[in-house]
């Protein structure tokens, strides 16, 4: 036996009152202990389940940051970021822990150093007034191949933005 179980959600049942096609994450706080956050994105379905964990969807095309931290007596065991965009009805994806169905990821780091750069970069980008739900998709692919590599990534600048605007009024 495999413990697996379709349907459910870090031991949960999937709930069956979220909009179709909809990316449902699964968040826990547990102050010290266990921590998974939406760093960004915007949600349209929220559900609580008990006083530390909770439901949120994301709708297709739609672009979050989902940030998984916890510990132990002995100090952090898990620190990790991933940015994915949500998927439509038929796309291929990628299968990650608390997510489902999955997402088209866009960046997925791990261990503390890296983790911080990339939260500081997302600061970087809300601090020109730019959501970074809204950053073009391409940064977060340079972001992530460029921190595992363990080099510096470029920094996201306003006129990256207006031409990924610009790119996305004018193709599908």
């Amino acid at each position: 036996m495999t413990g697996f179980q379709p349907g459910r959600m870090g031991g949960h049942a999937l709930p069956d009152d979220a909009p179709a096609f909809t990316t449902l994450v699964h968040l826990t706080w547990e102050e010290g202990r266990i921590e998974h956050r939406i760093r960004f994105g915007r949600t349209i379905y929220q559900r609580k389940i008990d006083r530390r964990s909770r439901v949120v969807g994301f709708a297709p095309n739609s672009v979050f940051a989902f940030v998984r931290w916890a510990s132990n007596e002995y100090g952090t065991v898990v620190s990790r970021i991933d940015i994915l965009r949500a998927i439509g009805r038929g796309e291929p994806f990628q299968t990650l822990p608390f997510v489902r169905p999955g997402g088209d990821l866009l960046l997925k780091l791990h261990g503390w150093p890296k983790v911080e750069r990339a939260l500081q970069l997302v600061d970087a980008i809300e601090a020109l007034g730019i959501d970074a739900a809204d950053a073009a998709p391409a940064y977060w692919r340079h972001v992530h191949n460029r921190l595992t590599a363990g080099l510096e990534p470029r920094l996201y600048t306003r006129e990256q933005h207006d031409a990924w605007r610009t790119r996305r009024s004018i193709l599908p």
